[in-house]
């Protein structure tokens, strides 16, 4: 009766295995949802990947979290340091660890004053500068660095690399990695570490013969724990059936059915995120065209749904409950049985299985 993420173990422990050899000094990412695995499981994963360093050629010894609440339960599953991706502020969770956990923690800092404030707080941390990249979030400009650089003087101070958040481009990111590379040079930091995010093997190739001065620190979440989709399936179990004619009413809001068909109930709703479709970066006309067209089709319940059965998407009946979807399967296809196993397309990354099984 649950929302079940099924996981080909021995399939995808190879796959981490061979993701992690083919990037040395890799960092694996585990924030949010945990790719919807939770941060906890990852967390264990990349301690057992730190196990197995012989067998990649590359020590994990550094694992990403997103926020300082994901702190506490990825360092109780993982031995190593713990690098915060979301910047260092002087305020919220940044200042509640503990003494003993606070010491495994490498921060990631985007704004001068904060340097000046954590150091203050901390004279022992250990940090990453961000450099501000085209995706304008957060990070420090190449004055900025210069004003850091000074401000730390000849010592590193703590001081463990710089970071750069790129944005998702199908363009290379090398002419922007090699403008922000030149930055740190110019700037007199002392530090060749550059941790990067959402760069192709490729990319990762021609950076580091580029820069051969320089450490290049991948930060993989994605293409590590969700790279080989084929060792990962989602389901959602049948929880009822009921066959109905045209005319019938049905659901919260009282919606008749179209055509005699059967109405079925399965597990997985907007609490574990079905449903709920965050923006894309999609303008072109089709897609705008798309999006009208769902409008539409939700006027009358008629909006395909992510669940298949027999390999064809339903359409949801009307929009999901918190914890259950009500699906109209048509009068002449094959009706699933209750406690029967179908399958759903979701996005992982906003995604709250109940169970997660590795098999």
């Amino acid at each position: 009766m649950s929302l079940t993420l099924t996981v080909d173990g021995e399939r995808w422990r190879a796959h981490l295995l061979a993701t992690v050899a083919r990037h040395p000094g890799i960092v694996p990412v585990a924030k949010g949802n945990g790719y919807g695995m939770s941060v906890g499981r990852l967390a264990r994963r990349a301690q057992w990947l730190a196990d197995h360093a012989a067998e990649t050629g590359t020590d994990v010894d550094l694992l990403a979290v997103g926020t300082y609440d994901e702190v506490e339960e990825a360092a109780s599953r993982y031995a190593g340091d713990l690098l915060v991706l979301t910047p260092w502020r002087p305020f919220g969770a940044a200042l509640e660890l503990d003494d003993r956990t606070a010491r495994r923690v490498v921060h990631t800092v985007s704004r001068p004053e904060d340097l000046a404030a954590l150091r203050g707080r901390h004279p022992d941390a250990r940090f990453v500068l961000e450099q501000l990249t085209s995706m304008l979030r957060h990070g420090m400009t190449r004055r900025d660095l210069a004003a850091v650089a000074e401000a730390l003087g000849p010592g590193r101070g703590g001081l463990g690399g710089v970071a750069m958040h790129l944005p998702l481009n199908t363009t290379s990111h090398l002419g922007e990695v090699s403008r922000l590379v030149n930055d740190v040079v110019a700037s007199g930091l002392p530090t060749r570490t550059v941790f990067v995010s959402h760069l192709t093997h490729a990319e990762l190739a021609q950076l580091a013969a580029a820069y051969p001065d320089f450490t290049v620190r991948p930060r993989i979440g994605t293409d590590l724990w969700l790279g080989d989709r084929g060792a990962l399936r989602a389901t959602a179990t049948v929880l009822d059936v009921h066959e109905v004619e045209r005319g019938d009413t049905f659901g919260y809001r009282g919606r008749t059915v179209p055509k005699p068909g059967h109405i079925v109930v399965v597990s997985g709703g907007t609490a574990h995120g079905i449903g709920l479709e965050a923006p894309t970066g999609d303008q072109s006309l089709k897609a705008r065209a798309a999006t009208l067209a769902r409008g539409g089709l939700d006027a009358v319940g008629f909006v395909r749904s992510p669940f298949s059965i027999d390999g064809k998407q339903r359409l949801f009946a009307e929009p999901p409950h918190m914890q259950a979807s009500m699906l109209f399967v048509p009068s002449g296809a094959r009706v699933p049985s209750v406690g029967e196993e179908i399958d759903v397309r979701v996005r992982f990354t906003a995604t709250d299985f109940d169970r997660v099984v590795v098999a």
